[in-house]
């Protein structure tokens, strides 16, 4: 009986070091085809940039491609809920924004829960701004809540749900008091597109695809939701500048994996990630576009997801909002 407890024993341990092997050789050879990055947003926008950078910067060290899908809708939960869906292999990645977090409050059928997805790595972060057109009578943020405050007027944004939506419905509604219409746009791209034209009166973005426009003088910067100015833009002020203190809403991109995809390769995948995002040219790209990075082992990034989809769902809940 000892005999066969011990042969027991004996196979069992040796299964466990062969599944062990296995997840370890599993973590070496990946990827061994190219990935699909499916970013939530379409082209142009915050996630699109930083998507972008991080697929450049892992093709150039993994060895293989890493294809770019734009599949904007639905505040970024149409990429979701792909993603979600797909095979837990990581060879198909979502690639998005705080808008995530929200959503996982405000959207009742967005198609997919918490834990069909994890967080592989948060590469960035950076302020929403609010801007508008230079032939736009306001030329403060003052000024443009004090205008309101006679006439409504309406902004756009990069969809319902998204984190520089629910930023500015908490800060129009709960903070200045002020009458508006909200113009949902599919993706930061065609949002920037429309106050170009003048067809919106104000736009609230995360910063980064703003700030050729504002530099240009092609739209005028009234305020970063921060408690500091960023370098990007130095001339534009903070909220609390213009008379709003602690009224701080930004956005971060991260990228995320099926939520059974094996732990190994998500380890691999956020070391070459945050490897790759400490890169001189990717810092220099980062701050240029108005980023700040972001470096966070997958432990540090599962809490801090969690944390985000807490304090997200706060704000979702204080100002009534659903999609």
């Amino acid at each position: 009986m000892t005999q066969v407890r011990n042969a027991v024993a004996t196979l069992a341990a040796g299964a466990m070091l062969a599944v062990a092997c296995a997840g370890t050789a599993g973590a070496q050879s990946y990827p061994s085809q190219n990935v699909t990055m499916i970013v939530a947003f379409p082209a142009g926008g915050l996630a699109d940039i930083i998507g972008r950078l991080v697929a450049s910067k892992l093709e150039a060290r993994l060895k293989h491609s890493f294809v770019v899908e734009n599949r904007g809708g639905a505040g970024g939960n149409i990429a979701a809920k792909t993603v979600a869906g797909a095979a837990p292999d990581g060879y198909t990645l979502l690639t998005t924004t705080s808008g995530l977090a929200a959503n996982l409050t405000a959207s009742k059928n967005r198609g997919f829960e918490q834990s069909d997805l994890r967080p592989v790595a948060f590469v960035a972060f950076s302020p929403d701004v609010i801007a508008v057109h230079p032939s736009n009578p306001a030329k403060t943020l003052k000024e443009f809540v004090a205008n309101a405050k006679e006439k409504s007027f309406n902004y756009g944004s990069a969809g319902v749900g998204t984190g520089p939506q629910i930023g500015a419905e908490y800060f129009f509604k709960e903070v200045a008091k002020v009458k508006y219409v909200h113009v949902p746009f599919q993706g930061g791209a065609p949002a920037i597109t429309a106050l170009l034209g003048n067809h919106i009166d104000a736009l609230v973005l995360t910063l980064p695809p703003t700030v050729p426009h504002i530099r240009s003088g092609a739209m005028r910067g009234l305020g970063v939701a921060n408690d500091k100015r960023n370098p990007a833009i130095p001339d534009v002020p903070t909220y609390g500048e213009m008379g709003f203190p602690n009224v701080y809403s930004g956005s971060w991109v991260g990228v995320f994996a099926p939520g059974k995809t094996p732990d190994t390769v998500v380890a691999k995948l956020n070391t070459e990630i945050n490897t790759a995002m400490k890169d001189p040219d990717a810092l220099d790209k980062l701050a240029k576009a108005g980023f700040d990075p972001v470096v966070k082992n997958v432990a540090e990034s599962n809490t801090y997801f969690k944390e985000q989809v807490e304090s997200w769902g706060k704000m979702v809940r204080a100002i009534g909002f659903s999609n």
